[in-house]
């Protein structure tokens, strides 16, 4: 009829990964690549820079997940909300200096009690106490 055989066999292409699977991070590179442009933080930006911070963003993110489960974890809590993330950030040095002016809603605030109002230790007197009067 029309004389056409069968379509030549296209050449197998290779299969596509995106940014973040080269990468092998799980944080959107190609999103925070395109944010860093259209937010003229500077006229060029490097093809490295999205996969550097995509990188830091999700180290730190991990890193404040595992210390807030661990707080929600000795509170007997099966999900992590604002007062274990707050908890987390306030225990540790680091991300207490990195967070330092933020407020965290619903967070609260540590456990503390100044020292001055706990009641004071009494030590045990050293002076020999009588023995009750035995009668004669």
């Amino acid at each position: 009829m029309s004389g056409r055989g069968k379509k030549p066999a296209k050449p197998a292409t290779k299969e596509q990964k995106n940014k973040s699977a080269r990468a092998g991070l799980q944080f959107p590179v190609g999103r925070i690549g395109r944010l860093l442009r259209r937010g003229r933080y500077a006229e060029r930006v490097g093809v490295g820079a999205s996969v550097y911070m995509a990188a830091v963003l999700e180290y730190l993110t991990a890193e404040l997940l595992e210390l807030a489960g661990n707080a929600a974890h000795e509170n007997k809590r099966q999900r992590i909300g604002p007062r274990h993330i707050q908890l987390a950030i306030r225990s540790d040095d680091e991300l207490n200096k990195l967070f330092a002016h933020v407020t965290i809603a619903e967070g609260g605030v540590l456990p503390h009690i100044n020292a001055l109002l706990l009641p004071k230790k009494t030590a045990p007197s050293t002076v020999p106490q009588e023995e009750p009067y035995k009668g004669t």
